[in-house]
């Protein structure tokens, strides 16, 4: 990967470098020829003047004059009465030392003003870099303007290398800085990328408690941000999965322990095998039973695969019955149970409950089952119904000693217990709330536990109404 970044990097040195230096050369080139054979500045007034000067005579017979005046303009010393030779200066005089070439329509030299004079038409490539003279859209002559000492094609190269040279040096510098601030960018990018490999192939050996440093806001830090969020979910899966494993072969140890003693206390005659003895057995066997059901119920919602089978049903009615078949039990622990009606916006909107009934009963009987199992006689178990067109909200509420503080994070995890011994005595197997909170999230409900002002617990299922 460090390799692949630094060549990314390098590739694009190189064709800048050399983009670089070609876009250099050619534009220094053109810019030398300009200089060197366009004259500089006063070719634009020269040229407008040979365009008045030919359109006026229609030929370049007496154009001497023109190139005097223009040479005593750019500030030659000569005077007016001095000739030709002199006016435009001696060897490379006139123009402000400047050579000036004319020449016709077919390249023959009109006027030369560097000593000795060209004679003869100009080459092609003299002609190539001359600037045309044109009158009415027809060319009419040639002018070239340059110091005679650099009027060569080979002088041109010359200059033109020594610019490329100095492109070319100047690019490699630039590439080398570059380059050697590309290894520090690409050691730089990649240092959390190799954190990130080492401590995933930690955790791949096992080691679940790996964390990366997390260094800044960008792309990389967020990715070491959920990598240690993921970290953090498996650890703490793999906690609560051993957890439960342990809980799991509590739970089975003690009907199994009580299951072989009555057996063998039966099988060596010291209990007879009567009816009450063997209620004993069975009473275990049903927890076992119960508690195998529930960790299917778990294991399938957990899975996904807890299929629900959702009717237009009545919600008022379902917790009704459900409330009336815990009417005995309550009377025999001297609980009174009740079941209000608070009201809502519509009592249709109750009928129109999507859900599944028999998990919907499920839920309610475990809860009313806790509260049940927390009142003490004498006491009230008080289920409430509200609703609405968009959620139905059914609460359970008890005046037990209520839930303490610090356990009411942790009612809902398996296995859990704040009296433990208690629950067991009564036969519970630690994951009924488990349970009812897993079915009321699958009918995209809620499930929540809290105190009670007046004292006591109260469960509060809210599952989507009508309209929700």
């Amino acid at each position: 990967m460090r390799l692949r970044l630094f060549l990314s990097f390098a590739l694009v040195v190189l064709v800048a470098v050399v983009g670089v230096a070609l876009i250099a050369r050619q534009g220094a080139a053109q810019e030398v020829r300009q200089f060197m054979f366009g004259g500089g500045s006063g070719q634009p007034a020269l040229l407008a003047r040979l365009q008045a000067y030919y359109q006026e005579n229609g030929s370049w017979e007496g154009v001497e004059t023109i190139l005097q005046m223009s040479g005593h303009a750019y500030g030659n010393e000569t005077q007016g009465g001095q000739g030709m030779g002199q006016g435009m200066g001696q060897g490379s005089g006139g123009m402000m030392g400047q050579r000036v070439l004319l020449t016709d329509a077919q390249g023959n030299v009109v006027v030369d003003t560097s000593t000795p004079p060209t004679e003869g038409p100009l080459s092609r490539e003299e002609l190539e870099v001359a600037q045309p003279i044109e009158v009415d859209g027809e060319t009419v002559g040639y002018l070239l303007m340059g110091n005679s000492l650099i009027f060569s094609t080979l002088d041109e190269a010359f200059i033109v290398d020594r610019i490329n040279r100095a492109a070319l040096i100047a690019g490699l510098i630039a590439g080398g800085v570059a380059l050697l601030l590309s290894l520090l960018l690409a050691y730089r990018l990649l240092r959390p990328v190799r954190e990130l490999t080492l401590a995933a192939g930690r955790m791949a050996q096992g080691d679940l408690s790996q964390q990366v440093p997390v260094r800044g806001e960008d792309e990389l830090a967020q990715l070491g941000r959920t990598f240690n969020q993921m970290a953090q979910s498996l650890r703490q899966a793999q906690n609560s999965r051993q957890a439960m494993t342990a809980d799991i072969a509590h739970e089975l140890r003690t009907p199994l322990a009580v299951q072989r003693a009555n057996l063998e206390a039966l099988q060596d005659g010291i209990y007879p095998p009567t009816s009450e003895n063997l209620t004993l057995v069975l009473e275990q066997n049903q927890l076992l039973t119960r508690l195998v059901d529930d960790l299917r119920v778990l294991a399938l919602a957990d899975a996904g695969e807890l299929a629900l089978e959702r009717v237009s049903a009545d919600l008022g009615a379902l917790a009704g019955r459900v409330v009336e078949q815990f009417g005995a039990q309550a009377a025999a622990r001297g609980v009174t149970l009740e079941m209000h009606r608070l009201g809502g916006e519509s009592d249709g909107a109750l009928s129109q409950c999507s859900l599944d009934p028999m998990r919907i009963e499920q839920i309610l009987s475990n809860l009313l089952s806790n509260a049940l199992r927390h009142t003490p006689q004498g006491g009230r178990v008080m289920v409430s119904l509200a609703w609405s067109h968009s959620w139905a909200e059914l609460a359970v509420q008890d005046s037990g000693p209520g839930i303490p503080e610090d356990a009411l994070p942790h009612v809902f995890e398996r296995f859990y217990r704040a009296d433990r011994s208690r629950s067991r005595a009564e036969g519970g197997t630690g994951l009924g709330l488990a349970i009812a909170r897993r079915l009321a999230e699958l009918h995209g409900g809620t499930l929540e536990a809290a105190n009670a002002l007046q004292g006591g617990a109260v469960f509060t299922l809210r599952l989507p109404g009508a309209d929700g």
